[in-house]
């Protein structure tokens, strides 16, 4: 049976959007839903927003008063609110850094079905997917919907720099490059082979 347009995950992300806008929080959207935003290739089984640590009670109180109800997972890295049965994550420390006023420049606004809010640029998405991978999750089938959908809006150098601390996500880059999806830098050719 089809959900009803009032009962999607999208119809959630507008209200708690619209509810961050109208209270002057700072957010920006990120996970799935960014790279809709973006264009791109999109699972829609969650939503995710970020924020900063220091507006979580506001943003509770806020949406609470809206009508959704706050949970405080054991993740010290987020809080959740859920519409009925639908879950958005309030992200304030993504990939072990926290979110900050830098964070809210490296977006973009975009219109997700008629509310313009802020979205986390396409390289941003793409550092975070690549520093969530580690020995406990590293399923670069994940990933590659991601590179392979904003690959143009991805300025692949940062993410080199970036993430150059990581193996998986070196990895995952030399993994791009063999697919033909984005060549490795640092060769005549643009490719990593030989």
């Amino acid at each position: 049976m089809a959900e009803r347009d009032d009962e999607t995950l999208l119809h959630t992300l507008k209200k708690v959007a619209a509810v961050l806008k109208q209270s002057e929080i700072p957010f920006a959207l990120g996970g799935s839903f960014a790279v809709y935003a973006h264009g791109g290739h999109s699972s829609e089984h969650d939503v995710d927003f970020l924020i900063r640590e220091s507006d979580v009670e506001a943003a509770l109180e806020a949406l609470g008063q809206a009508g959704f109800t706050a949970e405080r997972p054991p993740e010290d890295w987020l809080v959740k609110v859920y519409d009925g049965g639908r879950m958005v994550d309030l992200i304030h420390r993504p990939v072990e850094t926290p979110v900050t006023e830098e964070t809210f420049t490296d977006t973009v606004v975009r219109p997700v079905d008629a509310i313009h809010m802020p979205v986390l640029s396409a390289t941003q998405l793409m550092v975070h997917k690549l520093l969530s991978f580690s020995q406990h999750y590293c399923d670069f089938a994940r990933g590659l919907p991601l590179a392979r959908s904003l690959r143009e809006q991805i300025d692949w150098e940062r993410v080199r720099k970036e993430t150059q601390h990581s193996p998986y996500a070196e990895s995952f880059l030399v993994l791009l490059d063999r697919l033909d999806v984005v060549p490795l830098s640092g060769t005549a050719d643009g490719k990593g082979r030989t």
